[in-house]
């Protein structure tokens, strides 16, 4: 599923998985409140209720009532190898099948680096 096509609620929780993973959310962190997030973003606080709740939802998060949500332990493991999962099963194969097409190899990507 491309980003356009997807329901904002999964966009909201790329976001946040994207922050986790790039450090800017660590272990034990805070997570912005349902409305700073939705205003940050411009999105509806219901939807952004809406991501948190899956990330709850898959122990990525814990809740301390009153208090906020927080980064679960593991949190950035388990994303890392959910999304590592889901680039061999979906992303890499019509990336692969592409570079057949127009004859690509790996050492042309990385000699396109340099």
């Amino acid at each position: 599923m491309n980003n356009a096509s997807k329901p904002v609620y999964l966009k909201l929780r790329d976001i946040i998985a994207e922050s986790i993973l790039d450090g800017e959310y660590r272990e034990g962190d805070m997570l912005p409140s349902v409305r700073v997030f939705a205003a940050d973003q411009g999105a509806n606080p219901l939807t952004v209720a809406k991501a948190y709740q899956g990330f709850q939802e898959d122990g990525l998060v814990t809740v301390k009532r009153g208090v906020g949500m927080f980064v679960a332990a593991g949190a950035k493991d388990r994303l890392r190898q959910s999304q590592r999962e889901n680039f061999i099963k979906n992303v890499w194969p019509p990336v692969e099948r592409q570079m057949k097409r127009l004859d690509l190899s790996i050492d042309d990507l990385v000699k396109s680096e340099a």
